[in-house]
């Protein structure tokens, strides 16, 4: 990770002051912009270095239960982004909770917390996933994030439908930047399992996927149910579908009573 004058100056400008913070009091303040879960210095963490901070920064707080590792098979399929739409599936920014990794489904409804792409979250993201299978090869938190958003992102497609959801800030200067990030961060990564809650929104979403009845309704909804002028002409239709179905009826019944 790289720092400017800028910002280098003010990591070590309190050495020079009359200020008595401590260093961990002074890498914590650098880096607070990271710090969504609001992980205190008193929560009596253990830190490697830089980038183990602000990869405790993205996990949920250390008060929180963390969710344990599924143990199952691995699942190595999860339809994209796109495709999960073409089948009904919802996408909405989670707003309950402010853990990136925190991602739920229920009911149809993918929540995902949102994430602002810069120019250094590549970077970022790439440090922590290398941390993690180095030293944390069964806690590997970041590395389940960056692996079902690589399922989710294929195409320029895809990120383009992320962001009219508001689930992705794209900050670089084409769609296509942030598409290539996602499918290169897990390459050459050696992923031994996911965590629990991981796992279930891979069974859950595959299995949604794979229900003919969801896409068939899906199809309906956007076709004939888009507008407020195509549902009007669809209730328009089926009425009339009704009457022509009640006049035959009639006019069977008048045949055979004659």
């Amino acid at each position: 990770m790289s720092f400017t004058s800028t910002s280098t100056r003010s990591l070590i400008e309190p050495f020079t002051s009359t200020s008595t913070r401590s260093l961990i009091e002074r890498t914590f303040h650098y880096f607070s912009n990271y710090n969504k879960s609001k992980v205190s210095i008193n929560d009596n963490i253990s830190i490697r270095h830089f980038t183990d901070l602000i990869r405790i920064f993205h996990l949920q707080h250390p008060k929180e239960r963390r969710p344990l590792r599924s143990g199952n098979q691995l699942l190595t399929h999860l339809p994209s982004t796109t495709q999960l739409l073409e089948a009904g599936v919802r996408f909405k920014v989670k707003t309950e909770s402010d853990c990136l990794l925190n991602l739920t489904f229920s009911r149809g409804i993918l929540r995902i917390p949102q994430l602002i792409v810069e120019d250094d979250t590549k970077i970022l993201f790439h440090n922590m996933v290398a941390l993690e299978q180095c030293h944390y090869p069964h806690e590997s938190y970041i590395t389940d994030y960056v692996d079902i958003m690589d399922f989710l992102i294929n195409t320029k497609e895809d990120v383009d439908k992320l962001v009219q959801k508001k689930v992705l800030i794209n900050c670089l200067e084409d769609v296509d930047s942030v598409a290539n990030m996602f499918n290169g961060l897990c390459k050459d990564v050696t992923i031994i399992d996911r965590n629990c809650n991981y796992n279930q929104i891979f069974e859950k979403l595959n299995g949604f996927y794979g229900n003919r009845y969801n896409i068939w309704k899906a199809t309906l909804r956007r076709e004939y149910c888009k507008t407020p002028w195509k549902i009007a002409i669809s209730v328009a239709g089926i009425i009339l579908l009704f009457l022509a179905v009640v006049q035959t009826v009639c006019a069977v019944l008048e045949v055979t009573q004659q």
